[in-house]
C-alpha cells in the first residue's frame, strides 16, 4: 500500500518558500503549508506529520534551524535537508553535529534541490534502521522509500506481505493486493528491511513474518497468500518463530 510522500518547508523568506513549493509540486510531492519559525515548525511537524523537512538554518528567532533539527532528531525521527545562505565554517560545523541528509547553499537550482531530495530519501531508511532499534521507532516511521518514476513513494513495512525476486527486480506484494516493483536484488532489498520482521523462505521469496497464517510442507500462507518455502530455509523460519519440530 504505497503512499505519496509529504514534505514540510521551514523557510522565513516568502519568495524562496514559494519557489520550493512550485518545485515540489512539479515533482509530484504533497506539501505542507510553509512555516517560518521554530515554534510554528514544531506545530507543523506534529500536526501535518511530513515525511521530510526542508529546513532553513536562519529563522530570525532565538532558536534557529539547527536547534529545530536537534529537536527533530530527538522526538520525530525525520530526515531533513538544510537550506542556508551561510556556508561559513562555524555554521557548517554546527550543522554537521545534527547529521542533515543534505546541505544546500542558497541560491540553489531546481536540479540541485531535486538531487538532494533523491539522495536523502535513498539513504534515510537504511540509516534510520541501523541507528535506531526497530521496535523503538514510532509506528508512522516504520517504512521504506521506493522510487516510482521520477519521485519516491512511501511503503509501510506492515503493508508488505511478501517479496518475489524477478532477476534484477523485486516485486513487492502488499496487503491491498497490489504490486510495487523496485530495481534491486532480493538480498540487497532485504538488507534495508528489519531482519526480525522479514525472512527469506526460498531463493526467490521472502515474507513478512507478522502476517503468517500457517506453515505447510512446501509453502507458507501469508495474509491468505501461498508463498513457496524450500527445505533450505524451513528450519530457520521455524527457529525464528520459536516452533519446535
Amino acid at each position: 500500500m504505497a503512499q505519496e510522500i509529504k514534505i514540510g518547508i521551514v523557510e522565513d523568506e516568502l519568495l524562496i518558500a514559494e519557489k520550493i513549493k512550485m518545485i515540489l509540486a512539479d515533482l509530484g510531492y504533497r506539501i505542507c503549508e510553509p512555516v517560518s519559525s521554530y515554534k510554528d515548525a514544531l506545530i507543523m511537524i506534529q500536526n501535518e506529520k511530513p515525511d521530510m523537512v526542508l529546513l532553513d538554518i536562519n529563522l530570525g528567532g532565538e532558536k534557529d534551524g539547527i536547534d529545530l533539527a536537534s529537536e527533530i532528531n530527538k522526538h520525530h525521527h525525520l530526515p531533513f535537508i538544510f537550506l542556508t545562505a551561510n556556508s561559513d565554517g562555524v555554521t557548517v560545523e554546527r550543522a554537521k553535529e545534527v547529521r542533515p541528509f543534505a546541505y544546500l547553499v542558497k541560491p540553489f537550482t531546481k536540479e540541485e534541490l531535486f538531487a538532494s531530495i533523491e539522495i536523502a530519501f535513498n539513504n534515510y531508511t537504511s540509516f534510520n534502521l541501523k541507528e535506531t532499534q526497530y521496535d523503538n521507532v514510532p509506528s508512522q516511521h516504520k517504512y521504506i522509500f521506493l522510487r516510482d518514476g521520477h519521485r519516491f513513494i512511501k511503503l509501510l513495512f506492515e503493508h508488505i506481505v511478501y517479496l518475489e525476486s524477478r532477476d534484477n527486480y523485486v516485486e513487492i506484494h502488499t496487503t491491498d493486493k497490489k504490486k510495487v516493483i523496485t530495481r534491486n536484488t532480493l538480498s540487497d532489498f532485504l538488507a534495508d528491511l528489519p531482519s526480525g520482521k522479514f525472512y527469506r523462505t526460498h531463493r526467490s521469496y521472502a515474507i513478512n513474518t507478522d502476517l503468517i497464517d500457517n506453515i505447510e510442507n512446501t509453502d507458507v500462507v501469508v495474509a491468505g497468500l501461498k508463498v513457496p518455502m524450500s527445505n533450505t530455509y524451513r528450519d530457520g523460519l521455524l527457529l525464528l518463530l520459536g516452533i519446535k519440530h
